[in-house]
């Protein structure tokens, strides 16, 4: 009965019902469910088989951004019941767009999936200075940096970004993405892990966290 209700849940998710996902999420919780359970039997795995979905081709970008609103409207309703631990144990996301890019479709799909996987995002948003990546994480501290570029013409900023905070001791795990990056590229300029898309970020992310 446990397992069946976690997995409407998750269908919840895969279908993008919001409204569903809420509304399931608040009964399980007044039946003793704990948030992370809930979160991690119920959202997460109902976001794991979107993911599998969008990595075949059978789902487009569309249909993964319902998803994921659907998963934020589940975690907003757990957000006060995580335990003590569980939040203070949460791993940090620093996040945005570098300079001269005003694109954040892609940054935002990020942001949500690891909102949903139970990181703590600090996004930055888009047209982001290298001075201003390093600041940041000077002061946070983060598990993770992304740099997201959707133009060629930036690329030479992310390039910069990378070089900015590997040069001033910054030893954040740096993942880079968007259209134009190449696995290649990421490789070239130095940041330790490139994401095709968010799913396959998030992914790299926790197996370089050992979270997996």
């Amino acid at each position: 009965m446990k397992d069946e209700y976690l997995q409407q849940i998750g269908k919840s998710i895969e279908a993008g019902d919001v409204n569903k996902v809420q509304n399931l999420v608040k009964e399980a919780l007044d039946k003793g469910f704990s948030a992370e359970e809930i979160l991690n039997r119920g959202l997460l795995a109902g976001m794991s088989v979107v993911g599998e979905k969008f990595r075949d081709g059978l789902i487009f970008i569309p249909e993964v951004l319902v998803a994921a609103r659907a998963m934020q409207s589940g975690i907003d309703i757990l957000e006060p019941h995580f335990s003590v631990e569980s939040v203070s144990s949460r791993k940090k996301l620093l996040l945005g767009t570098v300079k001269d890019d005003l694109h954040d479709l892609g940054k935002n799909i990020v942001s949500i999936v690891f909102r949903g996987a139970g990181f703590e995002v600090y996004d930055l948003g888009i047209n982001i200075p290298e001075e201003m990546f390093l600041e940041e994480a000077k002061k946070l501290q983060p598990d993770v940096i992304g740099l997201s570029a959707l133009l060629t013409t930036t690329m030479v900023n992310m390039k910069n970004t990378v070089k900015v905070l590997k040069d001033n001791g910054i030893d954040s795990i740096i993942i880079v993405g968007g259209a134009p990056i190449t696995e290649d590229f990421a490789r070239e300029i130095g940041a330790d892990l490139f994401g095709k898309n968010a799913m396959d970020g998030l992914e790299k992310v926790k197996k370089a966290l050992s979270l997996n």
